[in-house]
């Protein structure tokens, strides 16, 4: 059985074992004795911190597992896990996230237990900071991630021996907390400002950023401001001022981008198959089964700053007017264009119109014609658009891990969590809302602009803000998690429509009662209530969400308790 915190931390040395037994120094590849010497070398290795597995794997389904998701009438695979409350140290998101934070907390340590050798080379000061900072950075990212979803695990700033890992226990939370603002307060000192548009390497506003999310996963919100004001005072970033576009894989360099991981088409690194095939509409050869939850779609304000129950904008039958634009750009709306085709779901739509054609054609998008279209009707427009089709369905979008927006809004919910209220929050909130209706914040007469100046309200604004703004963007489990809101809204069901799609049209749609057969209610944490629709006939229940307390923290991973006696001992409850 392969040991995870062995493979990433104990390999290092076996493979430097093997190549000193040969007493070979080949000139023309790195080795164990002279590796981490010259400044080509040093951008290899740092090259390597930014794979994209290090990155996004699991954290990239983890949208999958909260409330803004749905899949089909079920709770999807391993996501499936998360939903039905059934994780364990086996499951794959919990010791793939593991493994992937340990190997590269394992090449930022090789590189900074060994870079001693370029600067006994006689390599400038500068560069030597410059290398340092960016092993820094991706160690306390890593860290941050684990201390997250594991709590207390074992600290390892060195190589170490395979009986030395077996004696690995966990290391207290405030002790690594200590450690991972130290590695990015050093790459805060040394990266720099900018980089060339084509880089993907770490500056530092993307340290000063991702140490304000640290921040917010401690709770440590004078930390939180701090970061994140100093990010916002390094005036090199400014919000993208369509939404929309922000997302398309045609969207390469963007103001709005502080840490990214391009995929290329030409480099083959290109979202998941399987992915693209899911966000697709079938009309235009996808699955549609990754779909937003009505959920999500209930979430979003309408366009006089009010909830769907209390403004007498929203119509149920048609649940898409008159609300905030990031709805339309995040989830289909129904008779517009999208990828090719109109998209209707209607059970009475069973045809429509191809815009590559010009001609009507059967509607697969609708469940009167293929049973496997979307069980609740909605599909993802976020990012996804006609050019998801190209290149054999080769997507390229980038992978976004920190943005300017998510900025903004951890500024503003650190300073309202402090009771530090003034018009730096406002600014803050109503800059990222006012982009959506494509105004300037000071143009409060454009758009539902945020007044309140009392704590309760603008906590539940800013979380409203967070979700709406940043769906689809992986944040919202770890949002639930911190919020203690977990417990609540992933302990419930998916509400999908009746999934007879005869009994559907006749019941729903002939009786004038399609999309919604009535409004549902809004909770004062912005969640909704879809129980009253499906008792009286309107929907179905689909997959229910259980959450237990357990999964506030993830288990160690098995393979690791199995090695390490200490950590065995000391699992997380419940596992």
């Amino acid at each position: 059985m392969k040991h995870y915190i062995y493979s990433a931390i104990a390999s290092v040395a076996l493979m430097a074992a093997s190549c000193v037994s040969m007493d070979l120094k080949p000139t023309s590849q790195g080795n164990s004795e002279t590796w981490y010497t010259t400044e080509v070398e040093l951008n290899m290795a740092v090259n390597e911190f930014y794979i994209l597995g290090y990155w996004q794997e699991p954290l990239l389904a983890s949208e999958q597992w909260t409330d803004n998701f749905t899949y089909r009438n079920t709770n999807r695979g391993e996501g499936g896990s998360v939903l039905d409350g059934t994780i364990t140290g086996q499951t794959w998101y919990v010791y793939n996230l593991w493994q992937q934070s340990y190997k590269l907390i394992s090449r930022a340590n090789s590189l900074l237990e060994n870079i001693h050798r370029a600067e006994e080379a006689g390599m400038s000061q500068t560069l030597i900071d410059g290398f340092k900072a960016e092993a820094c950075f991706a160690r306390a990212c890593k860290y941050a991630d684990l201390l997250f979803f594991y709590g207390a695990v074992p600290y390892i700033d060195r190589y170490y021996t395979i009986s030395e890992a077996e004696e690995l226990s966990r290391t207290p939370v405030e002790e690594v907390k200590k450690h991972v603002y130290e590695d990015f307060d050093f790459a805060i000192e040394h990266l720099p400002v900018s980089r060339t548009p084509e880089t993907s390497h770490a500056t530092k506003g993307a340290a000063l950023a991702m140490k304000a999310r640290f921040a917010m996963y401690m709770k440590d919100y004078e930390t939180m401001a701090e970061a994140a004001k100093a990010c916002m005072d390094l005036k090199v970033y400014s919000l993208e001022p369509d939404f929309a576009k922000l997302f398309l894989q045609s969207t390469k360099a963007n103001p709005e981008k502080i840490f990214c991981i391009p995929r290329s088409y030409a480099n083959s690194v290109v979202l998941d198959q399987w992915y693209v095939k899911n966000g697709l509409p079938r009309n235009a050869g996808g699955y549609a089964a990754d779909t937003p939850s009505w959920d999500l779609l209930a979430a979003f304000l309408c366009t006089d700053g009010l909830p769907i129950d209390e403004s007498p904008l929203f119509d149920p039958r048609n649940p898409f007017k008159n609300r905030d634009p990031r709805c339309t750009m995040t989830i289909v709306e129904f008779g517009s264009e999208h990828c090719g085709f109109v998209y209707d779901p209607s059970p009475a739509a069973k045809t429509v119109m191809n815009y590559t054609t010009g001609k009507e054609q059967t509607n697969n998008d609708s469940r009167i014609n293929a049973q496997y279209a979307s069980f609740n009707g909605l599909i993802w427009k976020k990012g996804v658009d006609a050019s998801w089709m190209d290149n054999g369905l080769n997507v390229e979008c980038d992978y976004l891990m920190m943005r300017y927006a998510d900025v903004l809004l951890m500024y503003a919910e650190a300073k309202i969590e402090l009771g530090q209220i003034d018009q730096s929050v406002l600014d803050a909130i109503n800059s990222v809302r006012a982009r959506a209706y494509g105004v300037s914040y000071s143009q409060t007469d454009l758009y539902p602009s945020v007044t309140a100046t009392d704590q309760t309200t603008l906590r539940q604004t800013v979380r409203l803000e967070r979700r709406v703004e940043l769906a689809k963007e992986c944040r919202r489990y770890m949002d639930l998690i911190r919020w203690d809101l977990a417990k609540k809204a992933l302990n419930s069901y998916n509400y999908i429509n009746i999934n007879d799609a005869t009994q559907w049209k006749t019941d729903v749609y002939d009786k004038g009662l399609y999309f919604w057969g009535e409004t549902p209610q809004i909770d004062e944490d912005g969640l909704a209530d879809f129980s009253a629709l499906a008792e009286k006939g309107y929907c179905q229940k689909g997959a229910q969400r259980i959450f237990p307390d357990r999964q506030m923290l993830w288990p160690i991973p098995t393979h690791d308790t199995d090695l390490c006696v200490n950590i065995r001992d000391d699992q997380n409850p419940g596992y």
